[in-house]
């Protein structure tokens, strides 16, 4: 994934198993389309974890992380201003999001990453 902008915000959670489709639904039908209407958010990529097997050292390992979260948003954002913006404020509690999903969410992990 090319990144091109200096910033990065990245939201990491878990979510109930028994709300997970109305999770994803909402995420990508509802928020990200919200969110992408506000200045200076120029793209959302989103991820969810999977078993990691790799070589290390030449060694055959299986990486275990326990306590990551499973599901990944990266934000690319023009700056960290966005973040506090009236209009970034607005869209993350506007449609179902702030009712019908953020209550489900746990483990939640929020970082700014500067693209050197």
């Amino acid at each position: 994934m090319p990144v091109n902008t200096r910033y990065v915000f990245i939201a990491n959670m878990d979510v109930d198993a028994d709300k997970e489709d109305l999770f994803n639904e909402v995420y990508d039908q509802e928020h990200v389309p919200l969110l992408l209407e506000v200045p200076g958010v120029l793209s959302v990529t989103r991820f969810t974890s999977e078993p990691l097997t790799m070589v290390i050292g030449g060694e055959r390992r299986t990486i275990d992380a326990p306590g990551e979260p499973k599901y990944t948003a990266v934000y690319e954002i023009e700056s960290p201003e966005v973040l506090v913006s009236d209009a970034w404020a607005a869209a993350i509690d506007r449609g179902r999001w702030s009712t019908q999903v953020r209550p489900y969410t746990r483990n939640r992990r929020h970082t700014l990453k500067k693209v050197m």
